[in-house]
């Protein structure tokens, strides 16, 4: 059996017997006035963090949203796009289909907004997406990408951005690892399955990103999630997964390279009211400006006694120098 059958027998047992903290140990869901999430969807809660970012579904976009789980981010989503097949969630596990519509339908009790139609709920997986090309405004997925072997994670992700309209963004959370998981945890398909093996290091997630196209890449969260322990895991040393909230955007690459934000900031500390790079950047003295990683090592070269750079706090969103 490969992995991604690993992985549909997993989450089809899920599906019929809810396991609570079976891969993820999520914090508590979003809080949205007039949102009532039934308690099924909590107990099949199986991401590792968000991808239901307020200042991302404004204008009702189309949402598409890869791997249903219990339902719980559909829902969310439909909160921001409330009209029929606002959004579409897409599943190859019959089982997982079947119980996300069974809990949109409980939804519909504690929320007067909602409807069921607002979600529709496919048959598909990440590699063949059932839309057409440049139909959809945001591609959500949640700890999915992570299980993916490197050729197949690049095939999700060039589907993904075949399917997004120009300026269209794909919103993902996913674990990230400390450092390379040892190829004896990568081979176990039920680890991998679990969220537990698959994991790239932050570089190499980033890098498949910009490789697709994507020419504009925004960290929203960045936070501990798991620690494989030695005992359990044959280790020489602990390693710590992460779990890593992303916005990338489909805008071309500049010419310099992609922009990448992480929270940084550049602040202009030298004697004059202004700085001008001459490549598009204003600093005012002494006001923060968020920047891209690009941009801030530039500066930090540039202008290392009058531009004052900040670490990343792995929190953005949105405002700065792009």
């Amino acid at each position: 059996m490969g992995y991604l059958e690993t992985t549909a027998q997993v989450y089809a047992e899920a599906a019929e017997t809810p396991q609570v903290g079976l891969c993820c140990i999520s914090g508590p869901p979003l809080q949205l006035p007039g949102l009532k999430i039934p308690e099924i969807m909590h107990q099949m809660n199986y991401g590792c963090g968000s991808t239901v970012h307020p200042i991302e579904l404004v204008g009702e976009p189309t949402v598409l949203y890869i791997g249903v789980g219990g339902g719980i981010e559909a829902l969310q989503f439909a909160y921001f796009c409330r009209r029929t097949g606002g959004v579409v969630a897409v599943d190859p596990v019959p089982q997982m289909r079947e119980a996300a519509a069974r809990n949109l339908q409980l939804a519909t009790a504690d929320n007067s907004w909602f409807e069921p139609d607002f979600v529709q709920i496919l048959a598909g997986d990440a590699f063949v997406l059932p839309v057409p090309d440049a139909s959809v405004d945001v591609v959500a997925q949640n700890c999915l990408f992570n299980i993916f072997e490197p050729e197949d994670l690049r095939r999700a992700l060039l589907e993904a951005y075949r399917v997004l309209k120009p300026n269209g963004r794909l919103i993902m959370s996913d674990p990230i690892a400390s450092r390379s998981i040892p190829p004896h945890l990568q081979q176990d398909e039920r680890l991998r399955a679990l969220c537990l093996s698959g994991a790239l290091t932050y570089a190499e997630y980033i890098d498949h990103l910009v490789a697709i196209g994507f020419g504009q890449i925004e960290i929203r969260a960045r936070r501990p999630y798991r620690l494989l322990d030695t005992y359990s895991y044959n280790l020489d040393a602990p390693l710590l997964l992460q779990s890593l909230d992303t916005v990338s955007f489909k805008v071309p690459i500049p010419e310099d390279g992609a922009c990448v934000f992480t929270g940084k900031t550049a602040t202009y500390c030298g004697q004059e009211s202004l700085l001008d790079d001459r490549a598009g950047h204003l600093l005012q003295r002494g006001i923060p400006l968020a920047v891209c990683d690009k941009t801030a090592a530039k500066f930090a070269l540039q202008f290392p006694q009058d531009v004052l750079i900040t670490d990343s706090t792995w929190h953005y969103t949105g405002g700065g120098c792009c």
